[in-house]
């Protein structure tokens, strides 16, 4: 069991980095500027759709920046998998905050468990994990005028901080994001059987 919740994690991981990732992907692949997605604004939060074969084709995402740095300080996007009806989770929080302590996400009427870091780079330190509906749900059941936040830790004084995310929207987002997820990767699916077979490979010679 601790096995197969090790490889969920790792897969959702992936799933999140391909959305975060978003039209930035296979950019030294190719020469042409790829696609860029589709794009549905729900107040606080955005739906995006990629044009990538995916079991999780779309995400809500919302970014907030500093607006007298012009930095940004916080993004989150969950994607919906609807062949295992679970979500990827990435959060991504400046750099300097304490790897062992983890974050939390908070609104006034839900805690979500300690969520862990799986790494960081010069943009900042990433949470991306799988999770189930029960977070969602939560967030979602939260009074969309609330004040939410992400709870994080400073490295150097252990200080906490609140980086406050908004709640505007985020119900109709999700609403929006699985039902055009499930829309999107039953078509890839559908795709994907139709595809004839290559020819089999040949039978190993006898010994």
């Amino acid at each position: 069991m601790r096995s197969m919740e090790r490889n969920w994690t790792f897969a959702m991981a992936g799933i999140a980095l391909v959305l975060a990732a978003g039209s930035a992907q296979a950019q030294g692949n190719a020469p042409a500027a790829p696609a860029k997605p589709e794009q549905k604004q729900f107040d606080d939060w955005q739906v995006r759709c990629f044009p990538i074969q995916s079991p999780s084709p779309c995400d809500m995402f919302q970014e907030v920046a500093n607006p007298q740095r012009n930095q940004r300080i916080l993004a989150i996007s969950i994607a919906y998998v609807p062949s295992m009806d679970r979500y990827a989770l990435q959060v991504t929080v400046p750099l300097g905050v304490s790897l062992p302590k983890g974050l939390s996400m908070q609104t006034d009427s839900y805690t979500s468990p300690t969520l862990h870091y799986r790494r960081c780079d010069r943009d900042g330190c990433y949470v991306e994990t799988g999770v189930d509906k029960t977070m969602i749900e939560g967030i979602a059941k939260s009074s969309p005028d609330a004040k939410a936040k992400v709870n994080i830790t400073g490295d150097s004084n252990g200080k906490n901080v609140g980086i406050t995310f908004f709640l505007k929207g985020f119900a109709a987002a999700h609403d929006d994001m699985v039902s055009e997820s499930r829309v999107k990767a039953k078509a890839v699916s559908q795709a994907n059987a139709n595809t004839p077979a290559g020819p089999a490979a040949p039978a190993a010679p006898a010994r």
